[in-house]
């Protein structure tokens, strides 16, 4: 990137800054990431449980970019122009139109999906009515006539129905929350049983009553209640399979991120792989900490840093050239290990000397600034209604007060790239309107959040591979291991199961907590 920056202007605002610079840098980072992808995609096989292509993300060579980058919000700042430098090869195209092509193949497997489900449910619906007004427009001279009994089952047909409809729609039309990479079996197999029982009706229907022309129109009613009947039951049964059965706690899975880590248990019910592994990355998103591939470059620079002060010179000619490289090495690598932890020691109380520092300078600065917001409401009550300030002013006012220290502070954290300027001005107006204190605000800065927390442009985790050894529609089993992978990081799950506890109880008698206290005669004068 740097042989880019030919040509520079320097202004002030942080707006034209991230403008360009974010440009550029991202540019940058696909040209680094690119080949690693590609790489890594060769060699899986596996199932995608998302299909929308992924933007650019942010690569593990970020900070290596943020180091000759000058962000300060309030100082000045760096514009790259000049021509673009971006550039995509003929196995991009083709990468990128294989993922056209299979989001556009899932995209009709569950529009299809939708489709015959759709299709089948008006049917349902649509049987028992029919049941009942075919003899009536076909043979209606020759029905016999319909008691009271008869006009009853009317009434419960149609609350039958209705209580129908609603269940259906409260257990199976929902907002769907992800692209699975099969179909769900236990919905797939209700609803062969649907079709096969609609059929099985209509054909007893058929035979039965529209070839002989049943007269008896009080059966015929009837009939039609027993099928309305038995698809409640079937309703039933979907909630069983689909809602309850999974419930239950049975097996304990543990999820670790691959870069640094950092794991958390879940307790899952009966489950298919795809769907256990969807679960798991809806708590993801929630309880994971976001990731931060610039947290992770430390160690690698480190690394790099020592085996770059390790110079080899081959003093025996180019015949042993191998050899006594390989042996240099290994003898200059055991005397630097002894220094190497000493030095990781100071880096990282350095680090947080540093961080404390520079937190304490930004609790001041923006508790400042909500003081003067104090003073500003309180001056703003004197005025006329036309003249107060809204919650966005106010925030724009105090915002260059805390500017630098909540810069600063981000930057030794190395979370600017999750936050913007944008963001942090609407999250202040949003702490000023809601009467928040400086704590409140802080909250979001000085830790890292889960996930949800940042905009959705930088979650880093939005494309899913599913790698599985077993089948993702069998069900969960002691043992099990399945990956989740995204384009920086993945998630390993392993699956235990909940080990079986038998519970005994012992019976303690009340009377052997009883006892006897005996006082001297005598005591001391």
């Amino acid at each position: 990137m740097s042989a880019a920056m030919d040509t520079e202007s320097t202004y002030s605002g942080y707006s034209h800054y991230s403008g360009h610079s974010k440009k550029a840098h991202r540019q940058g980072r696909d040209r680094h990431k690119s080949p690693r992808s590609k790489d890594g995609s060769r060699s899986e096989k596996s199932v995608t449980i998302q299909t929308p292509p992924a933007e650019p993300l942010l690569g593990n060579d970020a900070s290596r970019a943020e180091e000759g980058q000058d962000d300060n919000w309030g100082e000045t700042t760096t514009a790259i122009t000049g021509t673009s430098e971006h550039s995509i090869s003929q196995e991009d195209i083709a990468r990128i139109s294989k993922d056209l092509e299979d989001s556009v193949g899932l995209d009709c497997k569950r529009y299809l999906g939708l489709t015959v489900a759709a299709v089948l449910g008006l049917l349902v619906f649509l049987t028992p009515i029919a049941f009942i007004l075919l003899p009536q427009i076909l043979w209606r001279d020759d029905l016999e006539p319909c008691g009271t009994v008869c006009e009853g089952l009317f009434i419960s047909v149609a609350f039958k129905l209705l209580i129908l409809l609603i269940g259906t729609w409260a257990l199976f039309f929902r907002q769907p929350k992800a692209d699975l990479p099969r179909v769900f079996v236990f919905r797939a197999l209700l609803l062969v049983l649907i079709f096969l029982f609609v059929f099985s009706y209509w054909l007893f229907y058929g035979v039965r009553i529209l070839d002989s022309k049943d007269t008896n129109y009080h059966g015929i009613v009837q009939y039609a209640v027993s099928l309305v009947d038995a698809l409640l039951f079937i309703h039933y049964l979907a909630i069983v399979l689909l809602e309850l059965r999974q419930l239950q706690p049975t097996f304990a899975v543990k999820v670790v991120r691959s870069t640094d880590g950092e794991s958390r248990y879940y307790s899952l019910g009966h489950l298919s792989i795809q769907r256990a592994a969807l679960v798991v990355l809806e708590n993801y998103y929630r309880d994971f900490t976001v990731y931060n591939p610039a947290l992770l470059t430390a160690s690698k620079s480190r690394a790099a840093k020592h085996m770059a002060g390790l110079k080899v010179y081959n003093v025996d000619g180019p015949g042993n050239n191998a050899s006594g490289q390989s042996r240099a090495m290994i003898a200059a690598a055991a005397r630097r290990r002894d220094s190497s932890h000493n030095e990781l020691y100071y880096e990282e109380a350095d680090h947080e000397r540093r961080v404390k520092k520079r937190r304490a300078r930004l609790v001041v600065a923006v508790e400042e600034a909500f003081t003067h917001i104090k003073r500003l409401q309180a001056e703003e009550q004197q005025k006329a209604p036309g003249e107060m300030m809204d919650p966005r002013e106010a925030a724009q006012a105090i915002f260059p007060s805390m500017a630098r220290a909540l810069q600063k502070y981000l930057r030794t954290t190395r979370q600017q790239q999750f936050h913007s300027m944008e963001s942090i001005l609407q999250h202040l107006s949003f702490c000023i309107t809601n009467n928040m204190t400086p704590k409140a605000f802080l909250e979001r800065y000085l830790s890292p959040g889960p996930t949800l927390q940042y905009d959705r442009d930088r979650w880093l985790s939005k494309q899913w591979t599913l790698v599985s050894e077993e089948a993702v529609t069998s069900g969960l089993q002691d043992g099990v291991v399945f990956v989740l992978k995204c384009l920086d990081f993945s998630l390993v799950v392993n699956v235990k199961k909940i080990p079986f506890i038998k519970l005994s109880e012992e019976f303690i008698d009340p009377k052997s907590h009883k006892f006897v206290l005996r006082l001297q005669s005598e005591t001391s004068v």
